[in-house]
């Protein structure tokens, strides 16, 4: 299927506005996916809608949202009450300030995604107000409406285009003295010597086609080999105890020398089952 923009609209500066459209920036259409199956006919198992109460089977036409104020109880909505607190699409994309990247903690990054111009009326007053950005090196803040939520957003460069990331808000992110982070100790010279050294050694490039999800690739390996018939067998593995009391030292003049940890049980499938393989797998991926 096509890929479609998940929004389309203006970008709006002051008195200069340009149609663009949004387009998402990342997909799961990869992601491994299961049905539930009844193993004794292999039909898919089908969801019904019941009254806790009556075990009445009901169409979800029927029903409406409710919110919980006790054991229960609850408030109910409808569709009419969704829609008179419905925010009006305004189809614009408002940019209010101008901040510094590096004042927006990244735990408020939410979803990006790539904002383009949309046809060639405006592409000019886009250009314009990309360079601008550019030029002063700063963020966009604005606020979009998107699917009947107003969601404040950042608008950053990218390439020849924007990158326009929702942001959550203030109530959505937990801070580190809600959880009770306890004082860290001031580190042992020697072993903070030690720990440098090793991540010296590992320094390097980040290029996300070096990350997979290995809990995915042995997931498709193991299904290729059920598809062919053959049985798969558990392999005993040794799991490393876990005492609880570790030789700091020790284990880090180990790391020093590129003893690193084993791979784990999903790593050490795949990596068998790609090397049975007699085709190359037309699974692909790709550098963001």
């Amino acid at each position: 299927m096509a890929a479609r923009p998940s929004w389309e609209g203006h970008l709006r500066l002051s008195l200069v506005t340009c149609p663009v459209s949004l387009w998402s920036a990342t997909t799961e259409a990869e992601t491994v996916r299961f049905n539930l199956i009844n193993p004794k006919t292999n039909n898919r198992i089908r969801m019904k809608t019941v009254d806790a109460g009556t075990g009445e089977e009901l169409s979800r036409s029927d029903l409406v949202k409710g919110f919980a104020i006790a054991k229960d109880e609850y408030v109910l909505l409808d569709k009419e009450d969704f829609e008179s607190v419905k925010l009006e699409s305004t189809r614009i994309i408002d940019i209010e300030k101008f901040v510094a990247r590096e004042t927006i903690d990244r735990l408020y990054w939410d979803t990006p995604y790539h904002l383009v111009p949309s046809g060639k009326t405006g592409i000019e007053a886009f250009a314009v107000i990309r360079e601008a950005m550019k030029r002063r090196g700063m963020v966009a803040i604005g606020r979009l409406v998107m699917s009947t939520r107003e969601r404040v957003c950042a608008i950053e460069i990218e390439e020849d285009g924007l990158v326009l990331t929702t942001l959550r808000t203030a109530e959505e992110v937990r801070q580190l003295d809600e959880i009770g982070h306890p004082d860290l100790p001031k580190p042992n010279a020697q072993m903070l010597e030690i720990a440098e050294k090793i991540v010296a050694q590992q320094s390097g490039e980040f290029d996300p086609a070096d990350f997979t999800d290995r809990y995915e690739d042995a997931l498709r390996a193991l299904i290729e080999e059920k598809k062919k018939g053959k049985p798969v067998k558990s392999k005993p593995v040794r799991e490393d105890a876990d005492s609880g009391v570790v030789d700091l030292m020790a284990a880090l003049k180990k790391s020093l020398q590129g003893n690193g940890p084993e791979r784990n049980r999903a790593e050490r499938y795949a990596a068998a089952a790609t090397a049975n393989k007699k085709k190359p797998s037309t699974r692909g991926r790709k550098a963001a």
